[in-house]
């Protein structure tokens, strides 16, 4: 399975972190599959860079954010973008239907 989650960069005390698109089975700084941006914990207030559309790529194809990138996600709007989309799918979805319904009566 394939997870988003955070990879440990920077010096000691000087925390800075990927956000990495890896294996579940991999160990935290091991080889990932892609890195779909960074956050820095340090500076007041932390700074966020996500790549949106490969963040929503990865979600598309079911991978399973970590609780702290899900929490970096719906800071940086893409957990909403998400969303949107879902609901947008299921209501085309449910115009087709009703659409095939009214066709057969």
């Amino acid at each position: 399975m394939v997870k988003l989650r955070l990879r440990r960069m920077g010096a000691n005390d000087q925390p800075f972190y990927r956000i990495v698109a890896i294996d579940s089975r991999v160990s935290r700084d091991g080889k990932y599959i892609e890195s779909i941006g960074w956050y820095d914990p340090k500076p007041n207030p932390s700074k966020i860079q996500i790549e949106k559309d490969r963040a929503l790529y990865w979600l598309g194809v079911g991978a399973q954010p970590s609780d702290t990138v899900r929490s970096l996600l719906r800071k940086a709007g893409i957990l909403q973008i998400r969303h949107e989309q879902k609901i947008e799918s299921r209501k085309a979805a449910e115009n087709t239907q009703e659409v095939r319904n009214e066709g057969t009566d």
